[in-house]
């Protein structure tokens, strides 16, 4: 395993006017709580810190969308260097906005499916909202640019034709807000991602949610990427997210889940995303993060 350290919070909005998000500083934080000690990997690679702006810039409706192009293609020379030599990259964020580039890095080796795991869908795009009436956040739109949806700065990428990732070859696991009646990107449904939301997950199980992944995607024969958003835990264990909720995934099954997967050799690589240490002043959460990618890896 390379563990790619990638502290960026490009992707966020601030959430007050002056805010700096504090997902920046996470690889960091969980570094000190021992993740390399507890991982063993091969190799610790760390990106530089991207300087953050709230504003717009010329040329791009998205947040940052310069730097964030940028920083992904960073990590895609890291991810796919890491594929190169057979080796796993465990890409820790800094936020969602890290899918990008490790997917781009590990297209760049042929197609790949995705498993988002995530208490949001990220799936905002110029059909569900007006791109000239707010600035776009990339950390809440990274599925919809996945697939293909959006400016073409985050869209398209060297050495890959067509989205990153089709829609016949993605799992959503992890919605929480999909049946309130203002869900923001309801236009998901329409779409052919195949969508397990929180309470459909908590009544199947691990059990059936493995075999709902293994029946949706091409996993026994063809490479897949896991993006896990710790926002999917529940609020009341996880609430240094920019966005926590309730209810989520129980940490037990997500291990189970995670684990089973890694276990299979075309499990390709991982991204861990949006803990803010600003919002953790014990490292409390941090520990726990740790403490469940150990659980993960220790199986694998």
């Amino acid at each position: 395993m390379d563990i790619i350290l990638a502290p960026t919070n490009l992707g966020l909005r601030p959430l007050r006017p002056g805010h700096i998000p504090g997902t920046w500083r996470a690889p960091e934080v969980l570094m000190t709580c021992g993740l390399a000690e507890k991982l063993n990997p091969t190799a610790v690679i760390s990106l530089p810190v991207p300087a953050y702006s709230p504003d717009a810039e010329p040329g791009t409706r998205l947040r940052n969308g310069h730097a964030i192009r940028e920083y992904c293609l960073k990590i895609a020379d890291e991810v796919s260097r890491a594929q190169s030599n057979t080796t796993f990259p465990l890409v820790i964020g800094g936020d969602c906005s890290i899918l990008l580039g490790a997917l781009a890095g590990a297209r760049r080796a042929g197609p790949v499916s995705l498993i988002h795991i995530d208490g949001h869908s990220d799936f905002r795009h110029p059909g569900n909202y007006d791109p000239q009436t707010l600035l776009g956040a990339v950390a809440g739109m990274d599925l919809a640019l996945v697939t293909g949806r959006g400016e073409a700065l985050l869209t398209e990428w060297p050495e890959t034709e067509g989205p990153l990732v089709p829609e016949t070859e993605i799992v959503q696991l992890g919605e929480r807000e999909s049946r309130d009646s203002d869900y923001a990107w309801p236009d998901i449904a329409q779409t052919a991602i195949t969508r397990i939301d929180v309470f459909a997950a908590n009544e199947a199980g691990p059990d059936n949610i493995l075999q709902t992944i293994h029946e949706r995607l091409n996993i026994s024969s063809q490479r897949f990427w896991i993006h896990f958003d710790v926002d999917v835990l529940d609020e009341k264990i996880m609430p240094a997210v920019d966005s926590p909720g309730s209810p989520g995934i129980d940490s037990e099954w997500l291990e189970m889940i995670c684990a089973r997967l890694l276990q299979n050799p075309l499990c390709c690589g991982m991204t861990v995303s949006v803990y803010d240490p600003d919002l953790d002043p014990d490292f409390r959460c941090a520990k726990l993060i740790v403490a469940l990618l150990e659980a993960l890896f220790r199986r694998r």
